[in-house]
């Protein structure tokens, strides 16, 4: 007949697995109840960047690199070609209104100058015997006349005895009535001479007029014939500084040949290449602000050229008030270009994450500093400094923005 056995005591191998089950189902419950499922990614904080957002004036502009510039450029182009004889001045020279640069020397000018001349002194010498003719003409005429004035009064003397004598028959009819048409016929060729007199008198003043005018048109023209052998000398038409003169002696400079310029150095103006982000918002009459020796030196922009190259539009600044000492032609300088008015904003400084982030998100650093979690934010102007916050941050709270780019996908970064 059977046995019983006793029953073992203490723990057995299912009570281990049993008892292994209810913890792991414990801690399954335990973090899906009771913690929070967020990636994070743990890195020293010495290798991130901390800032505080800060309320204050957002100043709303932008640095650009401007270049040195006389304020204008004058070109020097050969008035009348010909074959450089001397350089009178030398490239850097400075030059006053007048002074002249290059001689120049040219043998077909002065032939045609001469030929120029005689022509214009045989046309001359034609209007001015025209004229003496046409005044000679005139005074015959006053002799006609006068003597048509007294043959009248001769014939007419005559035609009154021969009436007298008529009324007491001494003599014929036929020679009074002779007498009578030799009166009346000299009175007609009076009034004829007359009437060809006042004709002769009105051409005659308008074809003086004209030879007039004509004489004072050759006379100028023989002038300008005469200045074109002056011009023959290239001469200086600003104060300024010769900054290029692009000849050498024997040189064949065409007519309207460029040969040099000259910078007027009374002023200067800055011109700027501006990325063509901004085409829009920069227009004339903006000011920037010139830092140079512990001052500041106030900027308007006096013109924007509409070409875009390579991404980038150009504008010139010239100086408001007072300038720089000692500015030179070349010099590079940092100008802040105030794109507008400035008011208050919350302030984000500038830093890397924007290039991960766009500005749409940033880690925002907790009260105690041990951690630091995502966050999205809008962000609105920017200048060299600073952005300008809209929504997403307050005032005093600390971000990380330094690069994100080891941060991966992880929305929380443990701070060790």
């Amino acid at each position: 007949m059977d046995k019983p056995l006793p029953k073992k005591k203490g723990l057995r191998r299912k009570h281990i697995y049993l008892g292994a089950g209810i913890l792991a189902m414990i801690f399954i419950v335990y973090r899906a109840f009771f913690t929070e499922n967020i990636s994070t990614y743990r890195i020293n904080k010495d290798e991130v960047t901390l800032a505080t957002v800060t309320e204050g004036i957002f100043h709303n502009y932008i640095t650009v690199i401007g270049n040195v510039e006389p304020i204008a450029t004058i070109y020097l182009d050969a008035r009348e070609g010909g074959r450089v004889e001397e350089k009178v001045v030398e490239e850097g020279a400075v030059v006053k209104k007048g002074d002249v640069i290059l001689r120049l020397s040219n043998p077909d000018l002065n032939l045609s100058i001469l030929n120029s001349e005689a022509q214009l002194a045989e046309k001359s010498n034609f209007l001015r015997n025209t004229m003496v003719t046409m005044e000679q003409e005139r005074i015959m005429i006053k002799r006609e006349l006068l003597n048509l004035e007294f043959d009248i009064k001769r014939k007419k003397r005559i035609y009154k005895q021969k009436k007298i004598l008529w009324n007491d028959s001494l003599i014929s009819e036929d020679e009074f009535l002779r007498a009578e048409e030799d009166f009346q016929f000299a009175q007609r060729s009076f009034e004829l001479y007359l009437e060809r007199q006042k004709q002769d008198s009105v051409y005659r003043s308008i074809q003086v007029k004209q030879m007039n005018d004509n004489l004072h048109n050759m006379e100028l023209n023989l002038q300008l014939v005469r200045q074109r052998k002056e011009n023959l000398n290239v001469k200086a038409p600003v104060d300024g500084q010769l900054t290029t003169l692009d000849v050498e002696l024997g040189q064949s400079v065409p007519k309207g040949g460029r040969i040099g310029q000259i910078s007027v150095l009374t002023s200067f103006k800055v011109v700027a290449r501006i990325d063509e982000h901004y085409i829009d918002k920069v227009k004339t009459g903006l000011t920037a602000i010139l830092e140079r020796q512990g001052k500041e030196f106030q900027l308007k922009i006096r013109k924007v050229l509409p070409e875009v190259r390579n991404g980038r539009f150009t504008v010139e600044m010239v100086f408001t008030g007072e300038k720089p000492e000692n500015m030179r032609t070349g010099q590079t300088y940092y100008t802040r270009l105030q794109l507008g008015n400035p008011n208050k904003a919350l302030l984000l400084p500038r830093g890397a994450f924007f290039q991960e982030t766009g500005g749409q998100w940033i880690f925002v650093v907790s009260e105690d500093g041990k951690y630091a979690t995502k966050r999205f934010i809008k962000i609105g102007r920017q200048n060299p400094k600073y952005y300008e916050l809209l929504e997403g941050l307050k005032p005093g709270e600390k971000v990380i923005i330094s690069n994100y780019e080891s941060f991966g996908d992880n929305e929380r970064i443990i701070l060790q």
